[in-house]
């Protein structure tokens, strides 16, 4: 493409993001559909934030990304947020509006999408969840508003676990959650089978060796998982799935919906099956990955 006076920009704003392939996505995204648009990433340092959104603002940006840790430390920098992004507590995505960005979540949708296109079921689903943090509470939120049966959120720390759910069940209206002890899943009727999800960055690059939970019992009660660690892209925990005779998915696809959902609210633009398929082929890529 042709960068000139007319070039609308969109990027991220994290730390780190070196390693980000989210400029795979949008700028596969842009080419393709004809968008004088470019995509580009902004280490922010933690002191900078409401800096980097004003400045943002300033340079006439049309949106930005934001990931670990500024989900919710860009909040107070915006002029709206979006209900389900207020709901959830974290904003990944931000659109220029009059007067100042508008924060939104699209990780959520992103995976409700990808779990879709997987034929992962969440309605009447009984769900082990891995994790107390951010990302878990969205997801657990994200389920019981899909359906779920029942949400089971398996954590070191039980504070942590049972004060997500109790968040989840008052904003939910549903008592459809429980916070439990990690070690608690060995309790778990033996005759039931399980979607389990992974929300927790063990087993992320480079630490790629390890899973929350080693034990083959567990991984005896889980039909499907779904780990939402997309580096490496064949995570320990999804190996330990596989062994135990269960479907594993990573969060490659997650990535990708995401940042589609993201670069539409910013374009306005629709994104067909064919195209994300393009911008899937091009994030494994630049990760060094075989089409997949």
């Amino acid at each position: 493409m042709t960068i000139d006076g007319t070039t609308r920009t969109c990027g991220l704003i994290g730390n780190p993001v070196e390693h980000t392939m989210s400029p795979a996505i949008h700028n596969t995204l842009a080419e393709a559909m004809g968008e004088n648009l470019v995509y580009v990433p902004f280490h922010v340092a933690p002191e900078q934030v409401g800096a980097a959104v004003e400045g943002a603002y300033a340079l006439n940006l049309l949106g930005c990304n934001v990931t670990v840790p500024y989900k919710t430390r860009v909040i107070p920098y915006l002029r709206e947020l979006d209900p389900l992004a207020e709901r959830i507590g974290a904003v990944n995505t931000l659109v220029r509006t009059e007067g100042g960005f508008k924060g939104y979540n699209t990780d959520m949708p992103g995976l409700l999408r990808a779990m879709g296109e997987d034929r992962v079921n969440i309605e009447g689903e009984r769900v082990l969840l891995l994790g107390a943090g951010g990302v878990a509470r969205a997801v657990a939120m994200l389920l019981v508003q899909n359906g779920a049966q029942e949400v089971l959120i398996l954590n070191r720390t039980l504070k942590k676990a049972v004060r997500i759910a109790e968040e989840v069940n008052g904003i939910s209206g549903r008592k459809a959650v429980r916070g439990l002890a990690l070690e608690a899943y060995k309790t778990l009727d033996t005759g039931r089978k399980y979607l389990a999800i992974q929300a927790t960055s063990i087993g992320m690059y480079p630490d790629v060796e390890r899973a929350v939970i080693e034990d083959p019992g567990f991984y005896g009660k889980v039909h499907t998982g779904y780990d939402l660690v997309f580096n490496p892209a064949r995570t320990r925990f999804m190996s330990l799935v596989e062994e135990s005779g269960g479907r594993a998915f990573g969060g490659l696809k997650m990535l990708l919906y995401q940042g589609i959902i993201a670069y539409e609210l910013w374009t306005g633009a629709r994104v067909d099956g064919e195209l994300a398929g393009k911008a899937y082929r091009s994030m494994r890529s630049a990760m060094g990955l075989a089409e997949g």
